[in-house]
């Protein structure tokens, strides 16, 4: 962390602008050197963090709302339970981060690196995460309904009972992904690559999957448990090839 930043001064400064308080400014710690602060619980509702260093900062429960994270480096930071709805992280690099419980609802994440990110509980519903990668991404019991996870990278992703209805899946590679028990009601799989995935009791209802492979995929189909090969379900929910 840079020496040269007054924390404990600008985020003072921050949280009077909040209130509307004259003498108060938004804090812009943009490109600042913030690598293993401790903002744990720090309002920084609105601020400017774009290309900021927070690499293994802790930011857990951190109220972040509405910030600008645009390209940070948030690699390996503590981010449990913090609130990032409708957040900018646009191309934000997140690899390894603990993001378990946080609230990324309606958040930007187009491009963002999540790699072996922990997202475990968190609610995405609504985020966007177009071309985002996710490999190896903890998502278990993840909230991603309504997410856009087009073309998203989710090879060996962990999806264990995670609420993905109404998402948008189109062209997204979960190859060996983990989506046991998930809920995939209504959700957009056209294209998608869900070669070798575990669909085991997965809700696969009303889904759209033009064109998506299943090919070696485990499915439950009428109550047993089967493999796909070389098929594909049709929108009836039967296989054939």
């Amino acid at each position: 962390m840079d020496a040269n930043i007054n924390l404990a001064a600008t985020l003072k400064l921050h949280a009077a602008w909040l209130r509307g308080e004259e003498g108060g400014k938004c804090a812009d710690l943009s490109e600042a050197n913030l690598s293993e602060a401790n903002l744990s619980e720090a309002n920084l509702s609105k601020a400017n963090l774009s290309k900021a260093n927070l690499y293994e900062a802790n930011l857990s429960e951190a109220n972040l709302s509405k910030a600008n994270l645009y390209k940070a480096n948030l690699s390996e930071a503590n981010l449990s339970k913090a609130n990032l709805s409708k957040a900018n992280l646009y191309a934000a690099d997140l690899s390894k981060a603990n993001l378990s419980a946080a609230d990324l609802s309606k958040a930007d994440l187009y491009k963002a690196n999540l790699y072996a990110a922990d997202l475990s509980e968190a609610n995405l519903s609504k985020a966007d995460l177009y071309k985002a990668n996710l490999y190896a991404a903890d998502l278990s019991e993840a909230n991603l309904s309504e997410a856009n996870l087009s073309e998203a990278n989710l090879y060996k992703a962990n999806l264990y009972a995670a609420d993905l209805s109404e998402a948008d899946l189109s062209e997204a590679n979960l190859s060996e992904a983990n989506l046991y028990a998930a809920d995939l009601s209504e959700a957009n799989l056209s294209e998608a690559n869900l070669s070798k995935a575990d669909l085991s009791k997965a809700d696969l209802r009303r889904r759209i999957d033009c064109n998506t492979n299943y090919d070696g995929a485990r499915i439950t189909y009428y109550g047993k448990s089967m493999v796909v090969r070389f098929a594909e379900l049709d929108p009836n929910g039967s296989t054939d090839g």
